[in-house]
């Protein structure tokens, strides 16, 4: 019997997903699902939905849940992390928005730019935490993390803790079946492809067809134009106007030559020339319903039912099958997952955290190195590097003027005594979570 823990289970759209995942999956049958969240109320909710769909489609597992992280991980053989600290948008508001007010145009806020250091700021301290925690209760299970800031979490976890099985995944890649098909004129599953870099900030390296070989950049790029210019972004059940979110996706293509992986509003984020291109109607449109979404996820049986549908054999995240494979041991090729570099992109140094794609047994995760990377594009991807080292120093020093040095890396803040006055307001205002910096 295999024990997974997932760590955040209350949170809208993680907890359920992942259960429903579990639930089609052979290979976990008998398991141990044990849902966990500082929220006692949400926690409750995800519980009743889960042990009400396992006996309502006969599923063969065993759930439980507790508010105690240390129950939760005696004996656990995988760990999911998604978490968030704070009321998740009011912050996000903040990181967001309050910069705009000191002159530094940030795209999102959410992983790059200032806004990506408060998050990670406030984020990291207690992931850290919990990986104290599972250091040393389960030292040898495998940990998976979906919390944002990516980049940044997982370089912080595996600089304090290198021998941890952390492996950082993110919904990202899942663009390429959705876009590749329509530019490749072909299905899917005759498609061979690779993509790598950062985090929310990859592109598709090649592309071929399984059938004949063929190159298949030559038509994506025959059919940019057409394809981009009528779209209609679906991304998360949202239905944006035309082009959306597509202003700096677009100029990236057209200057760098490689198709990135996601859209404008995290592109933007590590970019110091994304605002003057990005789409930021269909940025806050987005932003919009993905927040009314969420909070009211709970409210409406239909945002969650389809997790629970046995005759879709889709997952909904890429853990399960991941999971599948170091228990079957099958060689399983993964597109993506965010682990420290090891040469696997030349262009950037070890130890920080890239997004590449890896083969999977037994014995874990083994990344797979991208030859040749481009030196156009991997010139953007160093640009990210200090902000990301400076970040986890000022975490795990708990200085606030390691903080203000990530803010001057970061190419986003083009102005010092506006990004110092900025620093301080944030720590004021978010001092419930910030107040360790000194």
């Amino acid at each position: 019997m295999k024990k997974i823990v997932l760590i955040g289970a209350g949170s809208q759209n993680f907890g359920l997903g992942v259960i429903g995942d579990i639930f089609k999956s052979k290979t976990l049958e008998g398991s141990k699902i044990v849902l966990h969240d500082i929220n006692g109320e949400s926690l409750k909710l995800t519980h009743k939905i889960a042990d009400d769909f396992k006996d309502k489609l006969n599923i063969n597992v065993e759930i439980s849940s507790t508010t105690s992280r240390q129950e939760a991980l005696k004996n656990a053989d995988f760990c999911i992390i998604s978490i968030e600290v704070g009321h998740r948008f009011n912050l996000w508001d903040q990181d967001w928005k309050i910069p705009l007010q000191y002159g530094i145009k940030q795209v999102y806020g959410e992983n790059g730019g200032p806004g990506g250091l408060f998050h990670a700021l406030r984020i990291i301290p207690p992931i850290l935490d919990i990986c104290e925690d599972i250091s040393s209760i389960c030292p040898e299970a495998f940990v998976f993390n979906y919390s944002n800031p990516m980049q940044r979490i997982c370089h912080a976890v595996t600089t304090k803790f290198p021998e941890l099985k952390f492996i950082g995944l993110c919904h990202e890649i899942a663009s390429m079946e959705r876009q590749l098909p329509d530019l490749m004129k072909t299905d899917f599953s005759n498609i061979n492809f690779r993509a790598g870099g950062l985090n929310h900030f990859s592109v598709l390296l090649n592309v071929n067809y399984k059938d004949t070989g063929e190159d298949g950049y030559p038509i994506i790029r025959k059919n940019f134009d057409d394809y981009y210019s009528d779209l209609v972004n679906q991304h998360e059940g949202f239905k944006s106007k035309p082009g959306a979110e597509r202003g700096v996706f677009k100029k990236l293509f057209q200057e760098y030559k490689y198709l990135p992986i996601t859209t404008d509003s995290h592109l933007g984020e590590y970019l110091q020339w994304a605002y003057s291109v990005a789409d930021h109607d269909a940025i806050l449109d987005f932003y919009d319903n993905y927040k009314v979404k969420c909070l009211n996820f709970y409210k409406d049986a239909e945002h969650y039912n389809h997790f629970f549908d046995l005759n879709n054999s889709e997952t909904h995240e890429r853990v399960i099958p991941i999971i599948e494979a170091i228990i079957g041991d099958t060689g399983l090729e993964e597109s993506a997952v965010n682990i420290p570099n090891n040469e696997y992109i030349n262009c950037l140094p070890d130890r920080i955290v890239v997004e590449v794609p890896a083969k999977i047994n037994n014995q874990g995760i083994h990344g797979i190195t991208l030859e040749n990377y481009p030196k156009g594009f991997g010139n953007l991807l160093n640009s990210q590097v200090g902000v990301i080292q400076l970040t986890t120093e000022a975490i795990l020093s708990k200085s606030k003027h390691f903080a203000y040095l990530a803010l001057l890396a970061d190419p986003v803040v083009d102005n010092a005594i506006a990004a110092e006055k900025l620093l301080d307001n944030i720590i004021e205002k978010q001092s419930e979570f910030l107040g360790y910096l000194n």
